[in-house]
């Protein structure tokens, strides 16, 4: 029997919390609870979608994760180190092997810097040598389509929104990264560019087996490059499993509700739809017990109440709901059994 692998990256209890401050003085009046007890890992090679609501949480995690962030509490780990423990000097070396891609491929690039200069920073900060610099360069933007004899001496300006994307690509791989979290890396581009961004990052994995965590909001985009998904809703993990478990066969109704959300594949497919109600609450205030019973439509009179912990619904599928699992529990199950679920 096989053992699993250790993970690459393992987070541990991490939470996050910003302080709000008003008056003349500035004082504290409360703390927005961005990330609030977030566990997870991530393996050599493997890619992690993260996926939830614009405001729930995804890129603060994505920024901590990748030692943009410290955490309020918890703990990143990667190769079994702890980032919070390590010495300044290791942790610069280790911060080579953390990449983030930026969501915005305009704002996330220095506009007065060439792509050289770009692509080049973090070699500059790791003391690689000029001569051997400008041909690490020159090959990250042949990986990712980009003809280096044409392009080290533009600025950003000069470039559409797909190549601005692929600058970032290069910018994050050129160092040689173990692993890279993509913050919504093609939300902004168009649906040709899109497919483009994502087979170029398919095969940059084949290539360099490094890890990914693919934050999105869009499963239909997950689906397609995911190994597992992690679904997320106001800074709680709320399911988490084997990217087909989830887009097939998901167990928690918010999970539900995303896909679908997602729109159609043919335009003669009709989906059944269930609106979710309210908006999403605050991160100042969360709802006590589960956090999305103020818009479920299997709520029940526990579900305000208590808060459920991660239950197996399968092997390595996990839910924070207290619908029974297989067989005959998910949503659509108890409510064609008309279970009692208050409206």
């Amino acid at each position: 029997m096989n053992t699993p692998a250790a993970p690459l990256v393992e987070a541990r209890g991490l939470v996050k919390h910003f302080p709000v401050r008003r008056g003349l003085l500035r004082r504290t009046v409360g703390w927005v609870r961005a990330v609030d007890g977030v566990s997870l890992e991530v393996r050599e090679g493997e890619t992690l979608a993260l996926v939830g609501e614009s405001g729930c949480g995804k890129t603060t995690l994505g920024r901590m994760l990748a030692g943009l962030a410290a955490p309020t509490q918890g703990i990143v780990k990667l190769g079994g180190e702890d980032l919070s423990a390590a010495p300044r000097g290791r942790l610069r070396r280790l911060r080579r092997d953390l990449q983030i891609i930026f969501q915005d491929p305009f704002g996330s690039l220095n506009p007065r810097w060439t792509v050289e200069a770009i692509v080049g920073e973090g070699l500059v900060n790791l003391g690689v040598a000029s001569a051997e610099r400008r041909d690490r360069i020159a090959l990250a933007l042949r990986k990712v389509g980009l003809d280096p004899q044409r392009h080290l001496a533009r600025y950003p300006h000069e470039f559409s929104g797909g190549q601005r994307q692929r600058i970032g690509i290069a910018r994050a791989l050129v160092v040689h990264p173990r692993f890279v979290v993509c913050d919504e890396v093609v939300s902004s581009l168009d649906v040709s560019v899109r497919a483009q961004i994502l087979n170029l990052l398919l095969d940059l994995q084949a290539e360099s087996g490094h890890a990914y965590l693919f934050i999105s909001h869009d499963l239909s985009v997950v689906r397609h490059i995911a190994d597992r998904v992690a679904v997320m809703y106001l800074g709680r993990i709320v399911e988490e499993g084997p990217a087909r478990a989830i887009c097939e066969a998901p167990h928690h109704p918010y999970t539900r509700a995303l896909l679908e959300a997602a729109p159609a594949v043919h335009p003669r497919e009709r989906k059944e739809r269930r609106p979710l109600g309210d908006d999403l609450p605050s991160p100042l205030a969360p709802p006590p017990g589960c956090r999305f019973h103020t818009r479920c439509s299997f709520r029940m009179d526990r579900c305000s109440l208590e808060e459920p912990p991660p239950l197996d619904v399968a092997p390595g599928h996990a839910s924070r709901c207290f619908l029974p699992a297989e067989p005959g529990g998910t949503p659509q199950a108890q409510q064609e059994r008309g279970g009692s679920h208050s409206p």
